[in-house]
């Protein structure tokens, strides 16, 4: 990294948000609880690939609409309709990773400006920080939706960036994606990434400054 960061910009979804409790929502519509991890590759795909075509697509819509799709051969307990809504609502009433909390309030504790940068709704991550004591902690709480694109695409990026009046250099993105890493390290920005599943990170993708289990590390990293 070029400069020491001033604000750490976390992405929502799975880096902050614990999906885990989806696969029971998949099973009790009566899908295969593994359906819940190719629902929400298969949204990031098209948000992509309209991001790629110049498009903007609304997180909540292309879910419902991709998830409307992978059920369509399923023996459902219940109206397609009514499967999709349940899968929907589940997605807004998840909790924080247990690690999360800790980690933001050290993070914040030691001098760093917390924002988020999510694809998805700001309300997501509302309402994840209001049940967990946290919404303070934040000053300012982003989403694509007034960006000019989807991340990964740079602008995304420069756009929290002039939101926080700093340059994207004085950023550093926390992420478990590494597609996400990867974009924000080719628009300037400091990147950690959260490996809590101990997994190989892609040698395609620009490698990370920052590699941790847990973001209680996080700190620390940053002070080393």
């Amino acid at each position: 990294m070029a400069n020491e960061p001033s604000v750490i910009v976390f992405d929502v979804n799975e880096t902050l948000s614990d999906m885990a409790p989806m696969r029971d929502r998949f099973a009790q519509i009566g899908c295969p609880p593994d359906h819940a991890r190719l629902w929400f590759a298969s949204l990031l795909r098209d948000g992509f690939a309209l991001t790629a075509a110049g498009d903007m697509g609304r997180f909540a819509e292309i879910g419902a609409e991709a998830l409307r799709i992978l059920l369509t051969d399923v023996h459902l307990t219940m109206a397609a309709d009514q499967a999709v809504d349940y899968i929907m609502k589940g997605f807004m009433m998840l909790d924080l990773h247990p690690d999360v909390p800790d980690g933001v309030r050290s993070l914040k504790a030691a001098g760093y400006r917390l924002v988020t940068l999510t694809n998805g709704a700001t309300r997501v991550a509302e309402q994840l920080f209001a049940r967990a004591g946290i919404h303070e902690e934040f000053e300012a709480l982003l989403s694509v939706e007034e960006a000019p694109a989807w991340k990964p695409a740079a602008s995304s990026y420069k756009y929290a960036a002039r939101v926080c009046g700093v340059d994207t250099s004085e950023l550093l993105l926390v992420a478990v994606h590494p597609w996400d890493i990867h974009g924000a390290s080719r628009a300037g920005l400091g990147t950690a990434w959260v490996n809590r599943a101990g997994a190989p990170y892609p040698s395609y993708f620009a490698n990370p400054d920052h590699v941790i289990e847990d973001l209680g590390e996080l700190t620390h990293a940053l002070a080393s």
